[in-house]
């Protein structure tokens, strides 16, 4: 009988972008290389899992809206070997997002609107 890992926690739509700098209050700067990235810690952490720990049964629970971002982020996880039974998708919520900026440095910035996260209990 293979292992079972249960991972609950965020699924995220990354919007991230490299910037020389972050703004000061009230600029606007350019960035450049945009991406679109399924993510968010909890579909993180059970990618890696499934990917790590082929034997095991991972499976994810957690919350994503009725919408692409949320079809995307379970089929990404199912890409990577996850069950997605348990990813509900939620009525009137969208999938949760981060704005992520990333400077030159390497430092990174973020900002998360959970959206259907918040409707995990």
């Amino acid at each position: 009988m293979p292992n079972r890992i249960a991972v609950m926690g965020s699924l995220n739509m990354d919007y991230v972008v490299q910037v020389e700098r972050l703004p000061a209050p009230g600029e606007t700067i350019s960035g450049f290389n945009f991406q679109t990235i399924p993510g968010g810690k909890g579909a993180n952490q059970a990618c890696a899992a499934a990917r790590l720990a082929a034997s095991s049964r991972v499976s994810m629970l957690g919350r994503v809206g009725r919408d692409a971002s949320g079809d995307q982020l379970k089929a990404n996880l199912a890409a990577a070997g996850a069950d997605v039974s348990h990813v509900a998708g939620t009525h009137g919520q969208a999938t949760g997002v981060a704005l992520i900026w990333v400077e030159a440095s390497g430092q990174n910035s973020i900002v998360i609107a959970a959206g259907a996260n918040a409707a995990l209990s």
